[in-house]
């Protein structure tokens, strides 16, 4: 999720619960015998170790975007181990393509995909593996976190990749799996990490007909929640430069003060989404969070400058929403013979699930957490470059419950908090998933 955005939800099983790993009954998908089940089963609690073991490595070893040298560096030789038919690595500056093709003749070509990146944040976790990583962010050392759970879904998807790879001669078809950097954060000016991975060829020889992938959030432990269209929204930073005339406090009449002009744009930008948009399309949400500018109490200064965020669950209303925003901070501006200067900085796009797809997906979620453990959930105002490969094919987008069990109100920490963690004991969830949505598409 974009580096801004905090993921947690009214409605969604964010309380305590217990881990669901048993075998649904009539909800397992047509082709599979409980023989086929056991197996599958067997060998992901086989794998889990490993798979712990891999998240506290990478967890204890944050990266920033576009700096997963060591992250991708280690799934590339956790592949190349596996005798993947294919791994090509840089891909997107840090990510890793993985190709595994089945011992079956025939078969269609799924994608899954991981991403890699950390956070900018002192971990305040207290755990033996926390992280006491540096990095240079923006310019300046800073310590670093996985405080999102990118950690966990890099480990979740390794352990599916040493599953698959154990059952390659059981299926027909390919598997590319994608290890994808810089989803956090949009470099400025640069492409996002699912863009540049597009770009550089990550869909392409072999172009797979469809993507899954899975993020970790706070709520009860092994459940899955889902939507069947937008689950994640739009996103797009702005930034708004009014420029006065500075004066003297004593004198304001001789200036032009823009400290007072920012703040009735900043009310007036709030009632954008109740007003100028059609909220029946979507929900929409309009927040400022940055404003600077002034040196001297007794001094009205020349510039101002805010920023924000809007985030919309529908395409109109976003282009509607940025188009008002900049008509209303310089309708504003002009009323008091200032100048206002909008900047938008690119986004992510509307993460929506394939509806079609994720009906047939649906019986396997059911499978792996059980049906009360699967939810059809509200959808999330945090955004997801995920987005950008359902707009070249069919996806769905899910989320894991990592809670611990049966936790108290303050031991539910939300993604991007410094005390975020995951319950390991769902990892193993997460790895079942990837594998049964990928041999369940490889029917087709």
């Amino acid at each position: 999720m974009g580096i801004e955005s905090v993921l947690g939800r009214r409605g969604f099983m964010i309380g305590g619960g217990s881990l669901a790993l048993g075998l649904a009954g009539g909800s397992a998908f047509a082709a599979a015998t409980s023989e086929d089940v056991d197996a599958v089963r067997r060998a992901v609690l086989a794998v889990e170790p490993r798979t712990i073991s891999w998240y506290r490595d990478i967890h204890a070893h944050p990266e920033l975007a576009n700096q997963e040298v060591r992250t991708g560096g280690l799934v590339a030789d956790h592949l190349r181990r596996l005798k993947f038919d294919e791994v090509r690595t840089k891909v997107a500056h840090t990510g890793v393509v993985g190709v595994l093709k089945g011992g079956k003749p025939g078969g269609g070509v799924i994608a899954l995909r991981a991403d890699m990146d950390a956070l900018p944040l002192l971990e305040k976790t207290g755990l033996p593996y926390a992280s006491t990583a540096k990095g240079v962010y923006r310019g300046q050392e800073a310590p670093l976190m996985h405080a999102c759970g990118h950690d966990s879904h890099t480990a979740m998807l390794m352990g599916a990749a040493e599953v698959l790879a154990g059952m390659r001669d059981q299926f027909a078809g390919t598997i590319v799996f994608l290890f994808q950097p810089a989803e956090e954060e949009r470099p400025d000016d640069q492409p996002a990490g699912a863009e540049l991975m597009i770009a550089e060829g990550a869909l392409d020889h072999p172009h797979p007909t469809s993507i899954f992938g899975i993020h970790v959030g706070p709520f009860n432990a092994g459940s899955i929640g889902y939507v069947a269209g937008p689950i994640m929204a739009a996103q797009e930073t702005f930034e708004v430069t009014v420029t006065g005339k500075g004066v003297h406090g004593s004198s304001p009449w001789a200036g032009i003060d823009v400290i007072p002009l920012a703040g009735e744009m900043t009310s007036a930008l709030g009632r954008i989404t109740g007003s100028q948009l059609d909220m029946r399309r979507g929900p929409t949400v309009l927040t400022i969070g940055r404003f600077r500018g002034g040196d001297a109490s007794n001094v009205i200064p020349e510039t101002v400058v805010f920023e924000g965020t809007m985030r919309s669950l529908d395409e109109e209303n976003r282009k509607a929403a940025m188009a008002a925003i900049e008509r209303t901070v310089k309708g504003i501006a002009d009323s008091a013979g200032a100048k206002a200067v909008v900047v938008f900085k690119k986004g992510y796009p509307i993460t929506s699930n394939d509806p079609a797809l994720t009906a047939k997906l649906l019986p396997v979620l059911r499978q792996v957490a059980g049906p009360a453990g699967v939810m059809n959930m509200p959808p999330v105002l945090a955004a997801e470059d995920f987005s950008y490969y359902q707009q070249k094919i069919p996806g769905v987008f899910v989320f894991l419950g990592v809670n611990k069990e049966n936790p108290k109100p303050d031991e539910i920490y939300y993604n991007h908090s410094d005390k975020f963690r995951v319950n390991e004991s769902c990892l193993r969830v997460g790895v079942e998933t990837h594998v049964r949505v990928a041999l369940l598409q490889l029917q087709a």
